[in-house]
């Protein structure tokens, strides 16, 4: 076999840097156009940034009263996004006077909201002109906000839910509602916390912040350079390498960022000239980067923004939802090692010899540091601490450890030498750095989540989530299979247009109550809707990850999302278990810690293992190889066998089982030498 030899970690000189810009585009898809600025402005919105990092931490510590904080929240978004995102692209790395205009306006209205004090919440359903007036001017911000950091489609869709408030009485039953006017429409949204102020500021404020800090974090003490490092060096020297290390190293790497397209864009930089080297082309080469970029949305410690909301709206710990998703995150890449090893012996592929500068125990032992960091949140949570004090604790243990090595300080040794002034220092530091980047991280999905306030809010106050839920039933006939089924494409679809977070809050409230109705257990039929949420991901025109994952590799984006959906759709059959049978929540550990003594270890056991074999066999069916190519009853009877195995069922069960071993029992009966 042939060798090639591939550099680690830094962008390969085969990546060019149209691509890493046509790449940076698609980040900029997700996050918004953003101004670079410099001298001056760059130093106010700097300080800003940091001031608005330095308050979350503080109030990680400290009490503050719960709507003043998602006001004061609300006032850094709107202020910053009107400083960093323009309004158009020709206005890019320019503040405009009407910048300045709405950032000022977004702050006022903050600042009417705690000078009102206790008497501004009393009067809600009876506002005065001020209010009113104040109410509307926030509204409008939002809007503009989101528009500038996430693109039209979720502005146009929360206008639409604001136009159902307001014209409920002329639409057709089972649709009809009373209709709101102004007054009592603006009480709602920003005089109470059911709207804006609502659970998903209230996470935004709490949650999301703390852990995109503790991120930015990981990202300037070096972490997301050693987990990608200790991946490839791990995985290297085989045909399989290739695949295997994108598929750890983005669990590494994804797991403490939370972000599916930044994932597959750093990884994608460096493992592309590797994915083509070993045999794989541009498209498939781009969906298994992208695969591997929607797996840090489901991955523990840190998941999407959505699943800090799953912890509030269920009223339950973020430990909870962190162990409910470890089974199915092993599940989903699971998926992909098996993808990947089929990849080998499906395309021949070839060896590759890295040229790694150190071993991965070597490296471990310089950075073993970086592991703590990561583990540092669940260990503080089992310790009893809150979601809030753990992501705290974490990062100040990522800030301390960084002074273990003077390549990933954040503070540099020189101010302790007292070489350079502290002040000097610390304001081209990465502690600085870091602040800066935990608050621009924060600020797309923030105006995202104070959009779906307003969307939440009138679901909340027309009761449509009810009619929605009833019109579902109705079309399924109270057939359980029936209603995930149109459940999941409604999530889907919702997802075409929006991103995840803000798709996984509008299904909680208009279509989780549909399967809570047939008894599916709350928290399944959140997660079952958390995980289809994640499709938006990979479903253009939203496909995200899989556009940038071609704009690296230079593959077309269609095909790409196409290739990706094969390495994906597997692992997304799983979430029905959840919710057809009440074995199936096993793969979520029963959903709590309080319960998860007394589980049956055996059911799950059992469940987890009848999973990972559908999984399996729909890989194999999927690729049409499992030991050798399959013919085609044997591909067909391995997909027949992955749909019935992901259907808890005995009876489907062993039916599934029974396809499976005569496809097992087929391939080993042909001759030796066609074995892989």
């Amino acid at each position: 076999m042939s060798e090639d030899v591939t550099l680690l970690h830094k962008p390969a000189a085969e990546v060019s840097a149209e691509a890493l810009e046509r790449a940076e585009k698609m980040i900029e898809r997700e996050e918004g156009v953003q101004n670079k600025h410099s001298g001056w402005l760059a130093a106010f919105i700097t300080t800003v940034t940091v001031v608005m990092s330095l308050f979350h931490l503080y109030t990680a510590y400290a009490i503050v009263r719960p709507e003043h904080l998602r006001a004061i929240h609300v006032a850094f978004v709107l202020l910053l996004s009107f400083l960093i995102f323009p309004v158009a692209r020709r206005f890019r790395h320019r503040v405009m006077w009407w910048d300045w205009l709405l950032a000022a306006a977004g702050v006022a209205t903050t600042v009417y909201l705690i000078a009102g004090g206790d008497e501004f919440f009393d009067r809600s359903i009876v506002p005065n002109d001020w209010d009113i007036a104040f109410g509307v001017a926030l509204v409008l911000l939002i809007l503009e906000a989101m528009r500038r950091t996430t693109g039209w489609i979720l502005p146009f869709v929360t206008c639409c839910f604001l136009a159902y408030a307001f014209f409920g009485e002329y639409l057709p039953a089972p649709w009809t509602h009373k209709g709101y006017e102004l007054p009592r429409l603006i009480g709602h949204m920003y005089m109470t916390l059911e709207g804006i102020y609502g659970t998903a500021i209230n996470v935004s404020s709490t949650l999301i912040i703390l852990f995109t800090i503790y991120g930015a974090f990981l990202q300037f003490s070096g972490a997301g350079k050693f987990y990608i490092d200790f991946s490839f060096a791990a995985m290297g020297g085989k045909p399989t390498s290739a695949g295997r290390t994108v598929t750890l190293a983005s669990f590494l790497l994804g797991g403490p960022s939370g972000s599916g397209v930044a994932t597959t864009v750093t990884l994608g930089a460096v493992a592309a000239p590797m994915l083509a080297k070993v045999g794989y082309s541009k498209n498939e080469a781009g969906g298994l980067l992208a695969a591997g970029g929607l797996g840090a949305i489901i991955s523990p410690p840190v998941l999407g923004a959505a699943a800090f909301l799953i912890a509030e709206f269920l009223k339950i710990s973020y430990l909870d939802v962190v162990l409910m998703a470890t089974i199915p995150t092993l599940l989903f890449y699971l998926a992909l090692f098996i993808m990947v090893e089929i990849d080998v012996r499906k395309f021949g592929m070839k060896d590759v010899q890295f040229a790694q500068v150190e071993s991965a125990w070597s490296l471990t032992k310089k950075y073993w540091f970086h592991f703590l960091s990561l583990v540092s949140i669940v260990a503080f949570m089992l310790m009893g601490f809150s979601p809030e004090l753990s992501v705290f604790w974490a990062t100040v243990v990522a800030l301390l450890t960084s002074f273990l090595r003077r390549d990933c300080t954040l503070i540099p040794y020189e101010i302790f030498q007292g070489k350079i002034p502290a002040w000097r220092g610390i304001a081209g530091s990465g502690l600085a750095k870091s602040l800066d980047g935990g608050s621009r991280a924060v600020l797309n999905v923030a105006a995202t989540c104070a959009g779906a306030g307003l969307i939440v809010g009138v679901v909340t106050l027309t009761g449509l989530g009810l009619k929605f839920s009833s019109i579902v039933l109705a079309y399924a006939g109270n057939s359980l299979l029936l209603t995930a089924i149109y459940t999941a494409l409604i999530v889907w679809i919702v997802g075409l247009a929006v991103p995840v977070t803000a798709s996984y809050i509008i299904c909680a409230v208009i279509a989780a109550p549909a399967l809570i109705a047939l008894k599916v257990p709350e928290y399944a039929a959140h997660m079952f809707i958390f995980y289809y949420a994640v499709l938006s991901e990979v479903s253009p025109p939203t496909a995200l990850s899989p556009f940038a994952a071609a704009a690296i590799t230079g593959g077309d984006p269609y095909k790409t999302t196409l290739q990706c959906w094969k390495y994906t759709a597997p692992a997304f059959l799983v979430p029905f278990m959840f919710v057809l049978d009440p074995s199936g929540t096993g793969l979520l550990l029963t959903g709590s810690m309080k319960t998860l003594a007394n589980a049956d270890w055996g059911a799950i056991a059992m469940v987890t293992f009848t999973a990972a074999i559908g999984i399996a066999a729909l890989a194999g069916g999927l690729q049409g190889w499992l030991f050798r190519r399959t013919s085609l009853a044997e591909r067909w009877m391995l997909i027949a066998a992955g749909f019935l195995l992901v259907y808890p069922k005995a009876m489907f069960d062993a039916i599934g089982f029974a396809l499976v071993a005569v496809v097992v029992a087929l391939q080993l009966m042909r001759k030796p030498r066609a074995l892989a």
